[in-house]
């Protein structure tokens, strides 16, 4: 058994879930791990689906869905890696304020400096608001208060708003 990572990108039409999932498990596959979204009216998809099928064959069975031009679809084989376990705790990080370059780097650059993983993160602008939602593990021994000073800080400096706080179990 191989595990593939699968990309589709390009854009947005209905139907693009149910013919690549469709073609995946027509091979057999069985998908493992899965994002979608629609980023400025493009569809951007990542899966990640594991089985006997060869990369070869997965390529061939979703090349049609290129066909038209309006898709790009990759096929990559994933080495095979112990699952990740998170080491410290789950939380949420929300920015928001008004929209300019450097928001995402400079915030989550604070979370990388305590060894924070960023597990999903989202981001959306709407007018001239800029919204981050983050998704992320902190080790055991990360000195919260401190990253929340130090998130503020870099968050004040862009002149935007951040909140660090536990992720409810529920919400992931």
């Amino acid at each position: 058994m191989t595990r593939h990572a699968i990309t589709v990108l390009g854009h947005d039409r209905p139907g693009i879930i149910a013919d690549t999932t469709g073609r995946l498990a027509g091979l057999g596959l069985n998908l493992e791990d899965s994002t979608m979204t629609l980023l400025r009216g493009h569809f951007a998809m990542t899966l990640v689906c594991q089985g006997d099928a060869p990369e070869a064959e997965i390529a061939t069975a979703l090349a049609p869905l290129t066909d038209d031009g309006t898709l790009t679809v990759t096929v990559r084989e994933v080495p095979a890696e112990p699952s990740y376990e998170p080491a410290g705790s789950p939380w949420v990080l929300t920015v928001h304020g008004g929209d300019r370059p450097g928001i995402v780097s400079s915030v989550v650059g604070e979370v990388a400096q305590v060894g924070g993983n960023i597990t999903d993160l989202t981001t959306r602008l709407a007018g001239d608001l800029y919204l981050l939602v983050a998704e992320i593990d902190l080790p055991a021994a990360t000195d919260v208060d401190a990253l929340r000073v130090s998130v503020d800080a870099a968050a004040a400096a862009l002149g935007v708003g951040a909140t660090l706080r536990p992720a409810e179990a529920d919400e992931l």
